[in-house]
């Protein structure tokens, strides 16, 4: 099994041949742009090798942009992954990845270019010039080039996934800084009598997620039981929020409740039924475990309505379940 480079021009080129596996046949495959003869047969020799160990993949100008807005994203797209996972996807392949690298050859594409990347993200990443990224949003970043790249290889588009040889910044893994009881004391004695007291218990007893306990309805409840089936999470994609499904299949699932979450589960409804009651007929019959008083049910950034209930704070998307609900959740 051999090859040949041959100069076009001012650069080189080399050509091989290529069993079709459909046919057998032999086609001619080739890749140029080298600057110099060395590095044309280097290149053609680790071809070579590619090919005998089976994982040669044909020469391809296919950009990364083209391959992710074109190729990538319409493949994942519901119901293969989440709407709210495939929506976080789009996203960063808009905002971050395709401005950046969206340019540069897919089989182009290296490590150094993601450990680049990475770093001009947490340095200078945010799209108003105001600083750089959260170290979580980068490794969310790094996570859909890394998922996007692994079906490049799949596809038979990449003989390898790059993103896995990427150099990560250290700090995008920083230090976990969680509460304590003292402080988990102290923040339940401040909202005891704030209207959504029942749902910071649900989050410090149980650890559902924000989108659960924004969606719980009292059909999931069952206070005799003093057990909770969180079963249709409440999430914003694209600024509107969707009813979802679960995120795992371990999120089907039954919690058990302590005395004190039943406890304020149970007064948290005798208010929504007092509060329906005073509205007169046209009032509707509580659905949701919402703090409101139009038994509207919270949403996942606030509540209902998209407004904040905590007193003193401004309406705002990072008030309300946002602010508190994330503090306070056990990390996964």
């Amino acid at each position: 099994m051999r090859g040949s480079v041959r100069k076009r021009g001012s650069t080189w080129t080399w050509y091989l041949f290529v069993p079709d596996p459909m046919t057998g046949e032999r086609r001619q495959r080739s890749k140029g742009g080298f600057r110099t003869k060395r590095d044309c047969q280097e290149a053609l020799n680790e071809a070579l090798a590619r090919l005998r160990e089976g994982t040669f993949v044909r020469p391809s100008p296919r950009g990364l942009g083209g391959f992710l807005v074109d190729e990538w994203l319409p493949a994942v797209r519901p119901p293969r992954v989440r709407p709210s996972t495939w929506d976080s996807y789009r996203m960063a392949v808009e905002r971050h990845i395709v401005p950046a690298l969206g340019g540069v050859p897919l089989q182009g594409l290296t490590p150094a270019h993601l450990t680049a990347f990475y770093r001009a993200l947490l340095n200078d990443g945010r799209r108003d010039g105001s600083g750089g990224l959260a170290p979580k949003t980068v490794r969310n970043v790094h996570g859909v080039l890394h998922a996007a790249l692994r079906d490049a290889v799949r596809w038979g588009y990449l003989p390898r996934n790059v993103a896995g040889a990427a150099d990560l910044p250290k700090d995008m893994t920083p230090e976990m800084h969680v509460w304590g009881p003292e402080q988990l004391r102290a923040f339940l004695a401040q909202v005891r009598h704030d209207p959504l007291y029942a749902a910071w218990l649900l989050f410090t007893t149980t650890g559902m997620r924000r989108g659960e306990v924004a969606g719980l309805r009292w059909a999931d409840v069952d206070l005799d039981a003093g057990r909770v089936s969180p079963r249709r999470p409440r999430v914003v994609i694209n600024y509107e929020v969707v009813i979802s499904e679960p995120k795992t299949a371990k999120g089907r699932r039954s919690v058990a409740l302590d005395p004190a979450t039943v406890a304020a589960l149970r007064d948290h409804r005798r208010r929504q039924l007092e509060e329906r009651l005073a509205v007169g007929p046209n009032g509707k019959t509580p659905t949701w475990c919402s703090p409101g008083r139009t038994a509207a049910p919270s949403t996942p950034s606030g509540s209902p309505g998209g407004s904040s209930s905590m007193p003193g704070r401004p309406a705002s998307r990072r008030s309300g379940y946002t602010t508190c609900a994330t503090a306070m959740q056990p990390r996964r």
